[in-house]
């Protein structure tokens, strides 16, 4: 007899549609067919075991188990559950009416017990696209798949509990969320605050307008000078998630496998903080099975790359292209995919090997080149890309000690807004740009115009600190921004240079 129903193969942040087509027959061997990889190959072992602890048992026929289409590789224990189901039904030992009426996954424990998986928020979309109305899912994964709308999701925790609901001897509702509430509920409660951060005054300044255009940032300083406590405040000044922008986080984060055990859907923009001995294929997204890496995982937030001269320079020199495009493009010689990584890059760095060089107060022990060799570590095309240097100092005690009150974030984060709606008001004829950060440089000729002044400002600056034709465009898009939040129509010279002095790091004159 033959039985079919349906699951979804994850693939880079989307989904396909699987059929799960059993047969069983005359002969005595099982066969698994339609690319499995060996974890699927393995759910034999798992479903037999889990269909005996509950009362039913393994055809010792021939047993032919088709994963269609035939020509898509499929990865993961998140087909046990279909399997099963399938195999009960060809075997005659239940009647489950309307089994192909569901796209079902889940891993199975070897006593029935349905355990969560990976990437439930795209399986959702591609049944309800596919058509499919009802989704089985672990228990665990219901809330996930439950924000897509038009599709009802029926989270389970056990086979024999799957079964019962099939065949109609149980009742059960499907899981519902409400979206809005649960996306309003906690969007704009922090756990950190830029008021906790005494001092840093000109630094603070520096990340508001990082974060009104979305430019990239390096910060150098010496140990304790507060580059770490400073970028895990920034999420707490930039604009809270558009819905839409929340649901495209949730998706990548689904099929890492972040969310499990957690809330259904992401309320706060991603900080993700790398080690540095991260691989390329960790950083940027792939292997042999591709997935998501941190820079997508920090798509629509910060990623922050601490120490950023010890980490790999193969690994760092692979974001280039991804800093540019804000997208990921992994090929094969089978197969090609697309990851979304529009984030912002916060770095640090000390200036040297011993961290003091320039201190106000402690001596640098490096010997002569030592601090080129270092500040070398860092391509000058990656240096390139980032928008703003800013050096750091410590903060005296007596600044630490006086106890002032700092400026808390949802103060700054309402100037940011003010400019974010300035920069969304300017792009509205180009859908695909939201801050000044992303403008190509025909909008940058466009909306950065320079008046005689800010021109031949910017021409010395140019020519002193030896800049490339990318930074001209960084200048004027950092200025672009600075103007935002002053509310100026126009690019004035105290703009253009402001923006010069977060330029002041690059290589030719910092370590000279």
């Amino acid at each position: 007899m033959l039985a079919k129903t349906y699951g979804c193969a994850v693939f880079g942040v989307s989904a396909n549609l699987i059929t799960i087509e059993t047969h069983v027959g005359q002969g005595s061997k099982c066969y698994l067919v339609g690319l499995p990889d060996s974890t699927i190959k393995e759910s034999i072992q798992r479903v037999e075991s889990a269909l005996k602890n509950n009362g039913f048992f393994f055809p010792r026929r021939k047993v032919i188990i088709n994963l269609a289409p035939a020509d898509i590789r499929k990865e993961g224990s998140a087909y046990d559950l279909p399997i099963a189901l399938s195999i009960l039904e060809a075997s005659e030992q239940v009647e489950l009416k309307g089994l192909d009426d569901y796209a079902i996954m889940g891993e199975l424990a070897l006593d029935g017990t349905i355990r969560p998986i990976k990437g439930a928020l795209p399986i959702a979309l591609e049944a309800k696209s596919r058509g499919i109305t009802k989704l089985i899912l672990p228990e665990e994964n219901a809330m996930e798949a439950a924000m897509v709308e038009g599709i009802e999701v029926f989270g389970l925790s056990h086979l024999r509990e799957t079964i019962q609901f099939i065949r109609g001897k149980i009742a059960l509702a499907p899981t519902q969320v409400n979206v809005h509430a649960l996306f309003h509920q906690s969007h704009d409660v922090f756990d950190v605050d830029f008021s906790q951060v005494q001092g840093q005054e000109s630094v603070k300044r520096a990340f508001e307008i990082a974060a009104s255009g979305g430019h990239n940032l390096i910060m150098i300083g010496p140990p304790g000078a507060g580059k770490t406590m400073l970028a895990k405040r920034l999420p707490t000044i930039l604009p809270p998630f558009s819905l839409t922008e929340a649901l495209e986080v949730t998706k990548i984060h689904s099929v890492a496998g972040k969310l499990m055990g957690k809330h259904s859907l992401l309320t706060h923009r991603p900080f993700r903080c790398p080690h540095h001995t991260i691989s390329n294929a960790a950083l940027v997204g792939g292997g042999s099975f591709p997935q998501p890496g941190e820079i997508s995982l920090a798509h629509h937030g910060v990623l922050f790359l601490d120490e950023l001269p010890e980490f790999n320079r193969n690994a760092l020199e692979v974001m280039r292209q991804p800093l540019e495009d804000r997208k990921v493009f992994i090929s094969r010689a089978k197969w090609s995919l697309e990851f979304p990584a529009n984030f912002m890059l916060v770095a640090s760095m000390n200036p040297c090997p011993c961290g003091y060089y320039n201190h106000p107060n402690k001596d640098c022990v490096c010997g002569p080149g030592q601090v080129q060799r270092y500040l070398n570590r860092i391509s000058g095309p990656l240096l390139d890309r980032i928008d703003m240097h800013i050096e750091i100092v410590p903060v005296l005690f007596e600044e630490m000690s006086a106890g002032r009150a700092a400026e808390s974030s949802e103060y700054v984060r309402n100037r940011v807004m003010e400019a974010r709606q300035i920069q969304q008001d300017r792009f509205i004829p180009f859908p695909q740009i939201h801050s000044n950060a992303m403008m190509s440089s025909q909008q940058v000729n466009e909306f950065c115009q320079l008046d005689a002044p800010s021109q031949q400002l910017l021409s010395v600056a140019m020519d002193k600190l030896q800049l490339s034709a990318r930074a001209f465009d960084k200048i004027r898009k950092v200025a672009r921004t600075i103007a935002d939040l002053a509310r100026s129509e126009n690019i004035q010279s105290e703009h253009i240079a402001e923006a010069i002095t977060y330029r002041n790091l690059d290589r030719e004159n910092w370590a000279g």
